[in-house]
């Protein structure tokens, strides 16, 4: 009962978010996002590792929930804008992206799977991509780490306990 529960948690989450991230003000997903992004990224703006996006603009984009923002870097650290000029664009749902950042999913297979979409720039691309990839959970800020591999085994488990579907052909009853 308690899988059938966490499954449909996991499965409706992203809709039940939608709402209240569509009714919040920018300025204030601006804020958390620019502390989330300072506190995860800060020894990288410090050694340079995001001169690659100085003056060049991410839009990263959370489907499942409507959530998008611009990123880049200005005066040596992150800024988030409601809407900038993309030079490439991630998008993917919160799960998949969740998955991306506990280290549970590679970029490179969910973007063959094309549940990871990206668009523009090639190479700021897979230095984005690749910069994904070099997170090390480690370095992360400890309470930001057991929250973000807490919630990713909560989806994970969920995920795998989901009711699967049938596959039927035309014609054949449901």
């Amino acid at each position: 009962m308690l899988d059938q529960l966490r499954s449909r948690l996991v499965r409706l989450g992203p809709s039940l978010m939608r709402t209240p991230v569509k009714l919040a003000p920018f300025a204030l997903k601006r804020q958390v996002l620019e502390q989330v992004l300072a506190w995860q990224f800060r020894q990288a703006l410090e050694e340079g590792e995001l001169a690659f996006l100085d003056g060049r603009w991410l839009c990263i984009e959370v489907r499942d929930i409507g959530l998008r923002w611009f990123t880049s870097v200005e005066n040596d650290r992150l800024v988030v804008k409601e809407d900038a000029p993309a030079d490439v664009s991630f998008s993917a749902d919160a799960s998949d992206l969740l998955m991306i950042a506990a280290r549970k999913q590679d970029p490179d297979t969910l973007f063959f799977q094309r549940r990871l979409i990206i668009e523009g720039d090639t190479e700021l691309g897979l230095y984005v991509k690749n910069l994904m990839d070099a997170i090390e959970l480690e370095s992360m800020p400890k309470p930001l780490r057991i929250m973000l591999l807490q919630l990713a085994d909560f989806v994970e488990a969920g995920l795998k306990d989901a009711p699967s579907t049938k596959a039927t052909s035309v014609g054949e009853p449901c």
